[in-house]
């Protein structure tokens, strides 16, 4: 057991926090996630090296998160007997094999084959986080520790795709996928040292996952996280042709904009933490209402370079609070079975992610970007509405 902290019967850690442990987590999230966004910057390199369209290697993307849904939804079971630290490690190996097989791939089956293996660790580790954070430090710090790990999140989308597109440029797109094996690798080394003996709690099986959604607090927040992360998505899936088209900007205005939300969003992790030490409820709700009364805005008073990019960064802020708050809400409203509500709340992600998508590009082809951002205000505004009179929150533990 390494000393930095103590795993007690229940799961939930003992005397001093882990934060090392946390660090490594935050590490193995930014490969991850960094691993996951860079085909969006490489897209046109890979297709012309491998000989397919643009769609067909987009499919990279695709893949992972269809496989992400699917390892959230079953992981919990598949490793209910096996210590959390190796399925860890295990995860993070993942990532660096997945990474070198798409580097050395030599057609498109192949670089698929390795983003299957993205998926597995990409949805088997977000789903095992929240729990893993409930187990690595007290209760009173869960809260910031999500924070600093879902600061590996922002981390990503601020460097993952112009650091991609940029060493893509100079030395090919292997050698990035080859990069970020590195970083993978350096995430387990770092695990490794850091990460405790987590030895498995319950027998978890199928069922469970589908007795805790029964639950009326859980099936009612996870129809809230839906509604949010669908709205959010919607939105964001649709920003760059409403700062051209409405905004007027070019590739460097859209950048510019696009990197103010990502350090937005990156602060607003550190914004969730500390909200939720004052109040679980008013975080979950101010969020998506703020979303959602930003978008209505953008929608009709649009067109200002300055403020559109004030409210896409406030955007970033409030977005930045949400899968913070959601992870902890989770770790405080469902404790025995973290995992598998862990499980529920990445693949409510995956399929918001689909859905905002899909759904606004109807919306978009039909009545254009200005009905989308609407649509997403009201979904959100909607959220924010049931999680005030539906959703069960405890207060939020005092920090020491």
């Amino acid at each position: 057991m390494h000393e930095s902290t103590v795993v007690g019967e229940t799961g939930e850690s003992e005397g001093k926090p882990a934060w090392l442990a946390v660090v490594s987590m935050s590490l193995g999230v930014f490969g991850l996630m960094g691993a996951e966004f860079l085909p969006a910057s490489l897209l046109t390199p890979m297709a012309a090296e491998l000989g397919v369209t643009e769609g067909m290697a987009g499919q990279a993307v695709t893949i992972t998160a269809a496989v992400a849904l699917v390892t959230s939804l079953c992981i919990t079971t598949v490793v209910r007997s096996f210590d959390r630290r190796r399925v860890l490690l295990a995860f993070s190996f993942l990532l660096i094999l997945s990474n070198l097989l798409v580097a050395a791939a030599p057609n498109l089956p192949l670089l698929l084959a390795g983003r299957i293996l993205l998926g597995v660790a990409l949805g088997g580790f977000w789903t095992l986080s929240a729990a893993t954070m409930m187990r690595l430090v007290p209760e009173r710090y869960v809260a910031r520790a999500l924070s600093i790990m879902f600061s590996g999140v922002s981390a990503a989308t601020i460097f993952a795709a112009p650091v991609g597109s940029y060493v893509g440029d100079l030395a090919g797109w292997r050698s990035v996928f080859i990069g970020a094996a590195g970083l993978g690798l350096l995430a387990l080394v770092i695990q490794f040292a850091a990460l405790p003996s987590l030895p498995p709690r319950g027998t978890t099986r199928f069922g469970t996952m589908l007795e805790v959604l029964s639950r009326r607090r859980v099936g009612l927040a996870m129809a809230a996280i839906l509604m949010v992360f669908t709205g959010h998505f919607a939105f964001f899936t649709y920003i760059r042709p409403f700062l051209e088209t409405v905004t007027g900007v070019g590739v460097t205005g859209v950048s510019t904009v696009l990197l103010g939300f990502g350090v937005a969003n990156f602060l607003g992790n550190y914004l969730g933490a500390f909200l939720l030490e004052r109040s679980m409820r008013l975080t979950l709700v101010i969020m998506p209402l703020t979303m959602g009364t930003l978008a209505v805005a953008l929608a009709v008073v649009g067109g200002n370079l300055a403020a559109d990019a004030a409210m896409v960064a406030l955007w970033g802020l409030a977005f930045g609070a949400v899968p913070v708050a959601w992870s902890t809400w989770i770790t405080r409203a469902v404790p025995d079975e973290a995992e598998s509500a862990g499980g529920l709340f990445v693949a409510a992600i995956n399929l918001a992610i689909a859905t905002g998508a899909a759904a606004g590009g109807l919306i978009f082809d039909v009545s254009g970007v200005g009905t989308v951002f609407l649509l997403s205000g009201a979904v959100l505004v909607v959220a924010a509405m049931t999680i005030l009179t539906g959703v069960e929150t405890r207060p939020a533990a005092k920090a020491a």
